[in-house]
């Protein structure tokens, strides 16, 4: 069938992930997919951080920009009108972005059934971190967005709460976390990348932008304590923390123990998950489905992360992950510990981490099926699906 792929995101970073592969798990099950987006993301390479787009955002005062996201909507329906009068998609599939009720409009005006992907509370999120200056706007496109979406797929059941906070009924509410690429990250082997001899030590590993609050310099003394010799990092990407990260090795005379790889393509990222022996996930907003988790479970990984309730749908301390403390960044360094010195327990939880991704079906294709399946109920039911 043909399905409509709606969204904002001008990137192409981490959240692109979840666009391209939902995508490629469609078409692999035989599925036309129309896309409907910004082309400047389209045209990047990974780690684009959107051109145009990130210049007007860092240029123009908050309210400025903020009119122009908005304005864009009315760009964004004229795009959807076309591509819904050429190619009559059976449902809309959108991935949730702030002042972008488009697709709800051209979902109302051809009465196509719009299903509504949701990675985060935008509106919360960037007031927080960001601050909003059309405040009143903003929490109306994102309340009107989820509202009249005809399913909302929340990633965690704690970010569906959000959802239920504002009225939407539970049978709207499907909680769909994020997946893996099983051809990808399971049943294909790699070469190892990393150019350092680490046969005879174990290795710590973290993926992603780190940030100083993440405590990872303490990781680097942990390298540097009496019974650690054999304890290598590898950090697989970049960020604000390397410079803290690099001058704490220098001080303590370790830099042949770390590697920092710098940003990391998509396709290289499986091999350079390969060598890691214990894998960090030290700190994630309260409401994500964290894509390097599910990644480091596929990989059989003994998994350190936060003890918290959206973590806490994939993995259990003891079981398939150690879990520590989010307010403690000691607890975290010692569950790493425990970790190292308990080899035989490492290996039992990577195992059982590897069969949660199975037994919880945590697949991109698995992902796509219940799209499909839920998509077109609400195309031959008019929408009324309960």
């Amino acid at each position: 069938m043909k399905i409509l792929y709606h969204h904002r995101i001008a990137s192409k970073d981490g959240q692109y992930v979840h666009i391209e592969e939902i995508i490629k798990s469609l078409k692999k099950a035989g599925h036309e997919i129309v896309l409907v987006a910004p082309s400047m993301g389209e045209q990047q390479e990974f780690g684009g951080d959107g051109g145009l787009v990130s210049k007007l955002k860092s240029m123009l005062p908050k309210g400025l920009y903020e009119v122009i996201e908005f304005m864009y909507s009315f760009w964004a329906l004229l795009k959807l009108a076309i591509a819904i009068t050429k190619h009559r998609p059976v449902f809309i599939y959108e991935r949730y972005n702030l002042f972008n009720p488009a697709g709800i409009w051209a979902k109302k005006l051809f009465g196509i059934p719009l299903l509504l992907e949701i990675n985060a509370p935008l509106y919360e999120e960037r007031k927080k971190y960001d601050g909003i200056a059309l405040s009143r706007l903003a929490r109306w496109s994102q309340n009107y967005t989820w509202e009249n979406a005809d399913i909302v797929f929340p990633v965690t059941n704690v970010l569906a709460q959000y959802q239920r906070n504002i009225g939407i009924a539970e049978t709207r509410i499907k909680v769909i976390p994020n997946g893996i690429n099983q051809d990808q990250y399971i049943e294909k082997q790699y070469a190892n990348p990393l150019p350092v001899d680490t046969q005879d030590k174990t290795v710590v590993g973290f993926v992603g932008f780190c940030r100083q609050w993440h405590g990872l310099d303490k990781i680097v003394k942990l390298l540097a304590e009496p019974g650690n010799e054999k304890l290598f990092f590898l950090l697989v990407g970049d960020g604000p923390a390397v410079a803290d990260i690099k001058a704490t090795a220098q001080q303590y005379g370790i830099e042949e123990r770390i590697y920092i790889t710098g940003l990391v393509g998509r396709d290289d990222m499986p091999a350079w998950l390969g060598p890691i022996d214990i894998a960090l996930q030290p700190a994630v907003v309260p409401y994500a489905s964290p894509l390097k988790m599910l990644e480091y479970m596929a990989t059989g990984k003994a998994i350190v992360a936060p003890r918290q309730a959206n973590i806490e749908e994939l993995l259990s301390d003891g079981e398939n992950a150690v879990l520590f403390d989010p307010a403690n960044q000691q607890d975290f360094i010692e569950q790493v510990s425990k970790l190292v010195s308990q080899p035989e327990l490492s290996e039992s939880l990577a195992n059982a981490a590897v069969r949660t991704i199975y037994d919880k079906q945590l697949f991109w294709d698995e992902n796509a099926k219940k799209i499909v399946e839920l998509g077109t109920r609400l195309a031959k039911d008019g929408r009324d699906y309960q």
